[in-house]
């Protein structure tokens, strides 16, 4: 019987651990600082507790996973850069001149780049794996963007990128993809097209009311079944957009925290989800896209972002920085110092507004 790794991965992913987060949480609470001070990082700390199930971890390893594959859609007009710019990206990112490469390297993580399917086969590189599902996807304007067995075999190879870590990050590259990410918001969130759809790569005028007239249609030619997750990216999704939902999918069954990026990003979490509602526990996000797809995966996935900077570069860029807020939150944690290890007086308890008897 062919082993089927998506189902067994998914029966893998257990539910967070609550008894970790509760003994951050004492021990947030017993640091030397007023409760609740450190705001947003002591909910974040206690977040990692419940995923690792270690009520003090440590970050030795980090990894961003940027996947890049082309879309059939960027032929309808939706992009303002050609196709070609996703092979010529991978090339970009091989030789260490984009974003992601030099805040990876700022981040101290390991940048993991896989070709899911672009169009231009880079070939072989010792910086790029290949999990090519296809040389692209077919246009979603016209019929599925691809087969539900290719939407499979990319969520599988995601899974099966998933290695060794103890926090991930997942990033994206393929022009043509947030038309996608509207595309499987939309059908997901069930938000109106128009509230989801973007400037993208910096389409205006009539170039996004093209935009958002291919969504539309691609919806409308391919009703994807908004409970089913893989009809839905079979339909309008896209190869990198699987494989991101996977490697969500393989880090929560090896209880590792995830650091969502923008869009395409929250998209493919959209996805993930769907696959294994477990997951949504094990996610964190990044940072808030100007996208306005984002905030409705956001407020779909019931996250809220660590950082607002205004970005919609994609690649990974955005988790990246967030990575230095998560480690921050989990230093905190494993590394102040407690009241009573420090000699310090706690807070004082309420006097007592009862007067006592038999006092003079």
């Amino acid at each position: 019987m062919k082993e089927d790794i998506l189902r067994e991965t998914i029966a893998a992913v257990a539910p967070v651990d609550a008894s970790a987060a509760a003994a951050a949480r004492a021990r947030l609470d017993s640091l030397t600082k007023p409760p609740g001070s450190l705001g947003r990082l002591e909910e974040i700390a206690q977040q990692v507790a419940a995923i690792t199930g270690n009520p003090r971890p440590v970050i030795r390893r980090k990894v961003v996973y940027t996947l890049a594959a082309d879309h059939g859609v960027a032929c309808e007009g939706v992009s303002a850069y050609p196709p070609a710019v996703t092979g010529q990206m991978v090339r970009n990112f091989l030789s260490g001149g984009a974003a992601i490469n030099v805040l990876g390297r700022y981040a101290g993580a390991e940048v993991v780049f896989a070709d899911f399917g672009v169009a231009s086969d880079p070939g072989p590189h010792p910086g790029l794996l290949s999990r090519r599902v296809g040389a692209g996807t077919n246009s979603m304007r016209r019929g599925p963007a691809m087969s539900r067995e290719q939407a499979k075999a990319a969520v599988e190879a995601g899974i099966g990128l998933v290695g060794e870590a103890d926090l991930v990050a997942a990033g994206e590259m393929g022009i043509g993809n947030t038309t996608a990410a509207s595309a499987v918001t939309a059908a997901i969130t069930g938000r109106p097209v128009g509230e989801v759809t973007g400037r993208g790569t910096g389409v205006a005028g009539e170039a996004l009311r093209r935009k958002l007239r291919v969504v539309g249609e691609a919806l409308a030619v391919n009703r994807p079944d908004h409970s089913d997750g893989l009809d839905v990216l079979a339909k309008v999704g896209g190869f990198e957009i699987g494989g991101l939902a996977g490697v969500m999918i393989g880090a929560a069954a090896g209880r590792i925290p995830v650091i969502l990026d923008g869009f395409i990003s929250g998209a493919a979490a959209l996805i993930a989800v769907l696959l294994c509602p477990t997951v949504r526990g094990y996610l964190i996000a990044g940072h808030r896209s100007v996208e306005p797809g984002h905030g409705a995966c956001l407020a779909w996935l019931g996250l809220e972002p660590v950082l607002s900077l205004e970005m919609r570069l994609g690649e990974g860029t955005g988790a990246a920085l967030a990575m230095f807020v998560v480690e921050g939150a989990l230093r905190i944690l494993d590394e102040m110092a407690t009241f009573k290890g420090a000699g310090v007086s706690e807070k004082e308890p309420p006097a007592s507004s009862g007067t006592a008897s038999g006092g003079s």
